[in-house]
C-alpha cells in the first residue's frame, strides 16, 4: 500500500523516551567502579531481578527473573541492592527535563514517557532536534542514557524506541510507517501476549503484514471483538490515542519477600505495618488519598491470594490504613500458614483536597489526620525514620543518656 508522502505538518510529533537499563545505569553512575562489569539490580536469594545492564543481559538475565537463577547464570556479575528513593529522585529530574520542552508529558513509569512536541517545534526545533537535545541534557545532568522513538502515533513511537536501544534515536516518518511496521513479528503489536501470539501462529499469522492482510471479520471471529479489531487497526499503523499529561497514579503499593518463610502472626502484622507506613508516606507526598486498601499474601508453595476493601471515607495515614490491612489479614484465618511474601496496595486514589473527612462517634476533634500531618512535618525536618510507629522501633537502636 503505497501513498504519496503526506505533509508532515498535519501529523502529530510524538516522542517515546525510555531510559536504558534505568536502575542499573543509576547504580553505575553512583558507583563508577561498576562500569564495564555485569551489573544486576536485585539482591537476596529469594528476591527477583529488577534490572540488568546490557553486559548482563547478553547472558540471558532479564527483569523478574529470580535472583538465585541469575546468580547461577552470571556468577561473576555484581548484584546490588535496589535504592528506590534514588530512582525516584533521578526520575523526577528526568521528568522535569521533559516538561521543559512540552506540557504534554505522559509518564508510563519511572523511566519512560510519551511527549507530544507538536506545538513545541516552532520554538524548540524538529522532533529529531528535540529528541537529541533531551538525550544530551539527560546525559549531562544525570549521567545516564536514553533511547528516543519519534513518530506520528504513540504505538509507532514506542516501537521505534525499542528498535534503537541502547542510546539511540529513530524517527519513523508518516509515509514510512508501513515499511517499518509490516515486516515485524506479530508479538511486536501491543496486546499480543503469549496466548494471543499462540492463537495467531495457529492461524498462520507470523508478521504484522499477515495480520494487515487478514480480513477484520476473520480476526474478530478468532480473537474476539476487542482484540481482533484492535490488532487490525494497529497492523495498519492506526492509533488514535492522544498523549495524556500527568495521568494520575492508579495505585501505590509495597511488598516484601522474606529471607525465610514467616508463620508468626505478630511478625507478619509488623511487616504489614512497615509496608503500609512506606506506601502511605509515598501517597501523601503526592497529595493523594486512598479509597481502597488491598493486601497480598504469597504462601511457601507460591500460591497467592489478595483481599481488598473499599472504604466509605478515603484514608491518608498509617494507623487508619493499617487497621484495614489488619482486619483483611485476620479475616484470612491462616492458622500459622507459612508465608513467603506479603504486600499492600492503596488504590482508587484521589486528590487529598477533595477527600472528605468525617469525625466518627466519640472521636476527638484532633485525631489521626492531624497526627499524620505532624509526623510528616517532623520527617521533613529531621529525616526519614525520625518518627515511626512504636512497634517498628528496634530496642537495640535506642540509646539512653
Amino acid at each position: 500500500m503505497n501513498e504519496e508522502s503526506p505533509d508532515s505538518n498535519i501529523f502529530s510529533t510524538i516522542l517515546h523516551i525510555d531510559m536504558d537499563a534505568f536502575y542499573a545505569s543509576v547504580a553505575e553512575k553512583d558507583d563508577p567502579t561498576l562500569r564495564g562489569k555485569q551489573v544486576v539490580v536485585g539482591a537476596g536469594a529469594r528476591g527477583v531481578v529488577l534490572s540488568a545492564n546490557y553486559a548482563a543481559r547478553k547472558l540471558g538475565i532479564r527483569a523478574a527473573m529470580p535472583v538465585s537463577r541469575a546468580q547461577r547464570m552470571a556468577p561473576r556479575a555484581i548484584f546490588v541492592h535496589p535504592d528506590h528513593a534514588r530512582y525516584s529522585e533521578v526520575s523526577s529530574h528526568v521528568m522535569e527535563i521533559f516538561h521543559s520542552y512540552t506540557p504534554l508529558v505522559e509518564p508510563l513509569s519511572l523511566d519512560e514517557a510519551f511527549l507530544d512536541v507538536t506545538g513545541s517545534k516552532r520554538l524548540k526545533g524538529s522532533g529529531r532536534e528535540i529528541g537529541n537535545k533531551i538525550r544530551e541534557e539527560i546525559f549531562q545532568t544525570e549521567g545516564i542514557t536514553c533511547s528516543v522513538g519519534i513518530a506520528s502515533t504513540k504505538f509507532i513511537a514506542k516501537l521505534a524506541s525499542q528498535h534503537c536501544k541502547p542510546n539511540g534515536l529513530l524517527e519513523i516518518a508518516p509515509d514510512r510507517v508501513l515499511e517499518f511496521l509490516h515486516p515485524l513479528p506479530v508479538n511486536a503489536i501491543w496486546g499480543v501476549g503469549p496466548k494471543t501470539n499462540e492463537e495467531l501462529q495457529k492461524l498462520g499469522l507470523r508478521t504484522v503484514l499477515d495480520i494487515a492482510q487478514t480480513p477484520r471479520s476473520t480476526l474478530i471471529r478468532a480473537l474476539g471483538e476487542g482484540t481482533g479489531a484492535s490488532l487490525y487497526e494497529l497492523a495498519w499503523g492506526r492509533d488514535y490515542r492522544d498523549v495524556t499529561p500527568d495521568e494520575p497514579d492508579k495505585s501505590i503499593s509495597a511488598a516484601e519477600t522474606f529471607a525465610e518463610d514467616l508463620d508468626d502472626p505478630e511478625e507478619i502484622l509488623r511487616e504489614f505495618l512497615r509496608l503500609i507506613e512506606k506506601a502511605t508516606g509515598r501517597m501523601r507526598k503526592r497529595n493523594l488519598a486512598a479509597q481502597t486498601v488491598s493486601i497480598k499474601v504469597r504462601f511457601s508453595d507460591f500460591k497467592t491470594i489478595t483481599r481488598s476493601k473499599t472504604l466509605e471515607l478515603p484514608v491518608i495515614g498509617v494507623q487508619e490504613s493499617y487497621e484495614v490491612v489488619k482486619k483483611l489479614y485476620l479475616a484470612l484465618k491462616l492458622d500459622r500458614a507459612r508465608l513467603r511474601l506479603v504486600g499492600v496496595s492503596l488504590e482508587n486514589l484521589i486528590d487529598q483536597s477533595s477527600a472528605p473527612h468525617q469525625l466518627l462517634l466519640g472521636e476527638r476533634e484532633k485525631g489521626w489526620r492531624e497526627a499524620t500531618e505532624a509526623i510528616d512535618r517532623a520527617t521533613a525536618r529531621f529525616g526519614k525514620g525520625s518518627v515511626r510507629p512504636a512497634r517498628l522501633v528496634d530496642p537495640e537502636d535506642l540509646s539512653y543518656s
